[in-house]
């Protein structure tokens, strides 16, 4: 909700906060910060994910604290974090207007039984053709997301850089791989089935087998704030639990 002219009003698209808000709040978790990216899109607008869940990399401020954080971006006493986006181009415009993603694009098998063959090609340049339960492209911010569960790297949130991931490949020398964000990554999908999955984030749609797709870095980004007492290491670190030894206990 927003105060305006001294009332509340209930706010769903982006055009009911542009030019009129400073901050945008999510409360939950990582998957209610990737629903206010419909909301928030190109505006610029900073959003502060607080975290009420158990694992959130973009909820990073424990619900605990967030007085504390408000009163920090009261005083100017944060920092701004810029993430990049994943923008899908189709022929028949799926998704419509909401054809971007924070995290990754998902290319996936509809029926359980049978895996799919997804022919990547990266610019005009032939990468694989893989025979998996699907293929994830994701962004930085997506590197500790779905891709990270399908032994993808961690990235930074300021790498400038795409990860392109299997999903249980067949062909077991088939590894993840990192690209540079200013490639075009061409997608073809053949399997027994008529058609497959594809996601972006948390939106998922059918499509016919045989659909080619493309995937890009999208035109604008999406800004979070991040207090001054927090870090990406210091979220991975709590996060994955890296420092599990007490060899790695130092004074920080």
């Amino acid at each position: 909700r927003i105060n305006l002219a001294g009332s509340e009003a209930v706010f769903n698209k982006y055009h009911d906060i542009k030019d009129k808000i400073d901050v945008l709040i999510s409360i939950g978790g990582d998957g209610t910060f990737l629903e206010t990216i419909n909301i928030v899109r190109d505006t610029g607008i900073p959003i502060l994910g607080v975290n009420t869940g158990r694992l959130g990399f973009l909820a990073s401020t424990y619900k605990e604290n967030i007085l504390e954080v408000l009163n920090d971006i009261k005083d100017g006493n944060y920092r701004l974090q810029t993430r990049s986006m994943l923008n899908l181009i189709t022929e028949d415009g799926l998704f419509g207007e909401d054809n971007f993603a924070l995290n990754e694009l998902t290319v996936h098998k509809k029926d359980s039984s049978s895996m799919i063959t997804i022919h990547t090609y990266i610019g005009d340049l032939y990468l694989n053709s893989y025979w998996a339960d699907g293929l994830i492209i994701a962004t930085p911010t997506g590197s500790t997301g779905y891709s990270l569960s399908c032994n993808g790297p961690v990235l930074s949130p300021d790498s400038k850089s795409l990860i392109i991931t299997p999903i249980a490949p067949h062909n077991l020398n088939a590894r993840p791989m990192v690209i540079s964000d200013e490639k075009t990554i061409q997608l073809s999908t053949n399997s027994r089935e008529k058609d497959f999955l594809i996601s972006l984030d948390s939106r998922i749609t059918t499509v016919p087998k045989n659909t080619e797709v493309f995937i890009e870095k999208a035109p604008f980004t999406i800004k979070t704030i991040v207090p001054n007492n927090q870090s990406f290491l210091q979220t991975l670190r709590t996060k994955l639990l890296w420092g599990e030894d007490t060899r790695n206990e130092i004074n920080l």
